[in-house]
């Protein structure tokens, strides 16, 4: 199938500089695969900025297109099990990475990289979740799997504001938790209030006691998206027993830690990767996030992007200054 369509595109310059353009593409430009999808929305992480600056831990080969997030309907498949005129969602893999993404309005992909959306979810909805709000689920799917209920004491959101935080505190408020939540944004405390926070605590707040081994028995679980000594110092206030739950980095790649909390306080750190994980894992969190877990009032989170006003979002996502989810809209 050939045919054109627009993208958002990330080249190199002979200096090492980045540019960003908005293109038109040919279909059949695009990687093999079993499935050509026509991309009805995507959404902005904090990983689509790294790609679109050039990080090379993230994506290697230029010009590119990113957009880790996808959900859309497939236009030709070759596998029996997603036959043309099927919903689907994708995100991880290498999608967005060194594979063209969502950031586009049609993707080809490998059918393994491919979720049946399921009843309860469309594409719009999905995407104001994309593997921000899929992160979220994740951290707290694997908590719950190692003990965290809402009686176990209150649960620390950091960096609560962003995509996988904004998710965190509303889902957890739903299932009946007590969320803290922790944000440098003074702003955006009505915001918080607003997806179900009981009590919000500034940055500084999460980093008293931080020259101490151990810290008060506070947290009856963590979601942590920023890393570096907020995470040490979460851990070292977790309840006896209790688990933090690591997803993010923005903060710093590095934990200066002891392991004080883990053998006086019987406590788990967890590890949680959305890009890698088994397409059947992966289904089984977007079941939970079309049914049980499902979430009224998304828009609340929204703001929506198309691929002309995509740059600026990158900037301010970098900058620490994006709140919620953005939402691509590549046919806006």
């Amino acid at each position: 199938m050939t045919g054109g369509f627009r993208a958002f595109r990330v080249d190199r310059t002979g200096d090492r500089r980045y540019t960003r353009s908005v293109v038109e593409r040919d279909v059949g430009d695009l990687p093999e695969g079993e499935l050509l999808i026509d991309v009805a929305y995507s959404s902005l992480n904090y990983k689509d900025a790294l790609s679109a600056t050039g990080n090379p831990g993230v994506t290697r080969n230029f010009p590119h297109t990113p957009g880790i997030d996808a959900a859309g309907t497939v236009l030709t498949s070759a596998s029996e099990h997603l036959p043309p005129g099927t919903e689907v969602i994708v995100i991880g893999f290498d999608l967005g990475m060194n594979t063209p993404g969502g950031f586009g309005q049609r993707i080809r992909v490998p059918s393994a990289w491919a979720v049946r959306m399921p009843d309860g979810l469309d594409v719009r909805s999905s995407m104001i979740l994309g593997t921000a709000g899929f992160t979220a689920a994740l951290c707290i799917d694997k908590l719950e799997r190692t003990g965290m209920t809402p009686d176990g004491g209150p649960v620390l959101v950091t960096g609560s504001t962003g995509g996988v935080g904004s998710v965190a505190v509303k889902l957890l408020a739903k299932l009946g938790y007590e969320v803290h939540a922790g944000t440098g944004k003074a702003e955006r405390h009505d915001y918080l209030r607003n997806l179900g926070a009981s009590a919000i605590l500034a940055r500084e707040d999460l980093l008293v006691g931080a020259e101490r081994l151990l810290g008060r028995e506070t947290w009856g679980g963590v979601v942590d998206t920023v890393g570096g000594p907020i995470l040490v110092n979460a851990v070292k206030s977790l309840r006896y027993g209790a688990s933090a739950a690591a997803c993010g980095l923005v903060a710093s790649a590095e934990i200066p830690a002891t392991v004080f909390p883990f053998i006086l306080r019987h406590v788990n750190l967890l590890g949680i990767d959305s890009v890698e994980l088994p397409l059947a894992e992966k289904a089984r969190i977007w079941s939970k996030l079309a049914g049980s877990w499902k979430l009224d009032g998304l828009e609340q989170l929204v703001e929506p992007l198309a691929l002309n006003t995509l740059s600026d979002a990158i900037d301010r996502i970098l900058a620490g200054d994006m709140v919620g989810r953005g939402l691509v809209d590549p046919n806006a």
